[in-house]
């Protein structure tokens, strides 16, 4: 036999070789398993009620006005947070406010407890709660009034808020605001804690 024959021999040898190798692994037993997972997210519902906190007519400077409302967490989550935003318009009946705004005589007085007259968390007058910061509203009136709460309003639960509004007498003549209409509006945003491992 000549060197090309063998070497051709070897050549051929060597591939079937490799081919009864790679053509092995199928002989070897397998088995593989499914899994499956599933991601729910949760949900974050905050709702007041009722929703009209106060309608009320014929005040005059010094009266003042405790009202309650609740807020619920129907969600599937707990709210760790809640954010409120103030928003009014004032009417003025008679044309001579002068540029001086209704607001800054309206005093929200926000309590902890509605039998406690010294359970006040935070007072100020409704155009300084228009103008201040979601952290500072946090601050001075939610964290006070969750901490009450174990930090947060649970999930599927009901909390009551006691406000007292204010008609500011301000010892000073305030007979441009006779007829005077202001309306609120407050939006309350719940915002989720944390994350945490499941």
């Amino acid at each position: 036999m000549s060197i090309k024959q063998k070497l051709g021999l070897g050549v051929a040898s060597a591939a079937l070789g490799l081919a009864l190798v790679g053509g092995g692994t199928y002989a070897y037993f397998s088995d593989s398993v499914e899994t499956n997972s599933t991601f729910a997210a949760g949900t974050l519902d905050i709702n007041a009620a009722p929703t009209t906190i106060i309608d009320v007519k014929n005040i005059k400077p010094g009266d003042w006005m405790n009202r309650s409302f609740q807020l619920k967490n129907d969600g599937s989550l707990d709210i760790a947070k809640v954010l409120l935003k103030t928003d009014y318009t004032v009417t003025d009946a008679n044309g001579n406010n002068a540029g001086e705004d209704f607001g800054k005589h309206i005093r929200v007085n926000f309590l902890l407890n509605a039998d406690k007259g010294d359970g006040v968390i935070f007072y100020t007058t409704l155009d300084q709660l228009k103008n201040m910061t979601p952290d500072a509203i946090e601050n001075n009136i939610f964290i006070p009034w969750l901490e009450e709460r174990g930090g947060k309003l649970a999930a599927g639960t009901t909390d009551t808020l006691y406000v007292q509004y204010e008609f500011v007498e301000s010892g000073a003549d305030q007979n441009k605001f006779q007829g005077d209409k202001l309306q609120l509006k407050w939006t309350f945003e719940g915002k989720q804690g944390a994350g945490v491992e499941r």
